[in-house]
């Protein structure tokens, strides 16, 4: 019978995976080589300096902000896991809350002296045209907006060619939805996909500016009353 429960166990894996689920195991791997990151239970392998705004909620890492427990500073739950060189990353997200709230993780990213965080990072915003872009937070701002391929030259000069069937569109997502975001970094070049679309990507040949390692980070963004959800957070990497 040993044979029969193996099979078993590996078909309700691949179902959970492709459902989106959160609750495998962290350190489990799929059958494209993506390991778990988040058990859906605890926070074994993460951390952040002030755990009072995380939560496990219906499996899935929960952040949030209320009137009786404002955030005056960015949060970041930070993988314990190493820094990130080249990898592919797959996450289901969504964010909740008024008009303006933002939100995001950061990737190949350094951990500042206050714990807040600088470098590369997807960003998302509520109630805006382009609901999610490339960014480099405390640097150069917008890397690529949704719809945009970007090319920064050595110079740091950036062009701009549009992403056919994505730019000057509105979004395919909500963010108030679960939707996964899969986030490929080879050397200079990153990409975004959501649900399957690239929606965004940047080439940053800029050598004072560029990183190709850092370490990865969930985001809770100082603001109005919001909740940030991640789960089935999975890990290829590539290096």
């Amino acid at each position: 019978m040993k044979p029969y429960i193996s099979t078993c166990a590996a078909i309700l894996v691949l179902a959970c995976l492709g459902l989106g689920c959160s609750s495998l195991p962290a350190g489990s791997k799929d059958q494209d080589g993506f390991v778990s990151l988040f058990d859906g239970k605890t926070f074994r392998g993460w951390k952040a300096p002030d755990m009072s705004y995380w939560t496990v909620e219906d499996g899935a890492i929960t952040a949030t902000i209320s009137e009786q427990h404002p955030l005056k500073d960015n949060q970041y739950l930070v993988w314990q896991g190493g820094e990130l060189g080249d990898f592919e990353l797959k996450l289901m997200y969504r964010l909740t809350g008024s008009e303006g709230v933002n939100g995001g993780f950061q990737y190949r990213s350094k951990l500042l002296p206050n714990y807040d965080i600088a470098g590369y990072q997807v960003d998302n915003n509520l109630t805006t045209d382009w609901v999610v872009r490339l960014y480099d937070e405390h640097g150069r701002e917008t890397l690529a907006w949704r719809g945009e391929s970007a090319y920064f030259d050595a110079s740091g000069n950036r062009t701009v060619k549009p992403i056919e069937g994505v730019h000057g569109k509105p979004a395919t997502f909500k963010l108030e939805e679960w939707h996964e975001y899969h986030l490929i970094a080879k050397g200079a070049h990153v990409e975004l996909f959501v649900n399957g679309l690239k929606v965004a990507e940047f080439t940053d040949d800029d050598p004072k500016q560029q990183d190709f390692k850092g370490i990865l980070g969930l985001q809770l963004h100082s603001g109005k009353p919001q909740k940030a959800q991640f789960k089935a957070i999975r890990l290829k990497k590539l290096d």
